[in-house]
């Protein structure tokens, strides 16, 4: 089965440019996870509501319009799809979309942004905790798969410019000790369990500068996985030649059916 997670950067967007439907047959996704939606169900043309041998499903911003929001997805038939963490505080603005299936659950993340000011940094620290606590609360529906775009890069090796970006929002020690505990905590991230020192393998470029004509990008986009299910992880990667956004897709396969 293989997982692809992908911030969109507005999936109206990407579909009108024709770059979304060429994916299903490049990566032949299992499940994809897509951030940024920026958009509710009922505005996406029903080419992109309705993949042929895929489910859909969808968690838009209740804030305001055209902001936020994931899709999932999923050739195989979920038991069940949440919205949300159950936290009324975090759940407005679609960020967490959660597909339940026999045996193992995929969780659909896009963290806030800590830009525009001391209270959203505060904003998306609480969301981190809130995050990792209902995490932790799905490992007993068995293995566990989350990710998405965390908004932060974790080690100097996942940015271009580490020194640079230091007093930045996506590197600055607070966000990246979050990062530290998610992973004292046994979640695995899968692209570096399979490459710990790879370096220039980013997944989001500032498209202003066109950074990413001369990579000089940051990897704050994750799949984790739960430690119980190290066993089934046969493959991680990143897809810098998929175009469509900001950021590009990455992807995991794993050995369950």
């Amino acid at each position: 089965m293989r997982i692809v997670s992908w911030n969109v950067n507005g999936l109206r967007a990407v579909a009108r440019r024709e770059q979304l439907y060429p994916l299903f047959d490049t990566l032949k996704p299992d499940l994809l996870l897509l951030q940024e939606t920026k958009a509710e169900q009922e505005q996406l043309p029903e080419t992109v509501r309705n993949i042929p041998s895929y489910e859909s499903f969808f968690n838009s911003s209740q804030t305001r319009a055209g902001y936020s929001g994931t899709g999932i997805y999923s050739k195989k038939h979920p038991q069940q799809v949440t919205r949300g963490m159950g936290n009324e505080v975090y759940d407005q603005e679609g960020r967490v979309l959660t597909a339940y299936f026999e045996g193992y659950t995929v969780c659909n993340i896009y963290f806030p942004n800590g830009g525009q000011g001391p209270e959203r940094l505060a904003y998306k620290l609480d969301f981190y905790e809130a995050f990792l606590e209902y995490i932790e609360s799905l490992k007993k529906h068995g293995f566990v798969f989350w990710g998405g775009d965390v908004n932060t890069a974790h080690e100097p090796i996942d940015l271009a410019r580490p020194r640079e970006n230091e007093q930045n929002t996506g590197f600055l020690p607070e966000e990246r000790a979050w990062l530290d505990t998610v992973t004292s905590h046994g979640w695995i991230d899968t692209f570096r369990h399979f490459y710990p020192t790879k370096a220039d393998a980013y997944t989001y470029w500032d498209m202003k500068t066109r950074a990413r004509d001369r990579n000089v990008g940051w990897r704050i986009d994750y799949l984790f996985a739960s430690t119980t299910s190290l066993h089934v992880l046969q493959k991680a990667a990143i897809h810098p030649q998929v175009f469509g956004s900001d950021h590009c897709p990455i992807s995991i396969d794993v050995d369950i059916q």
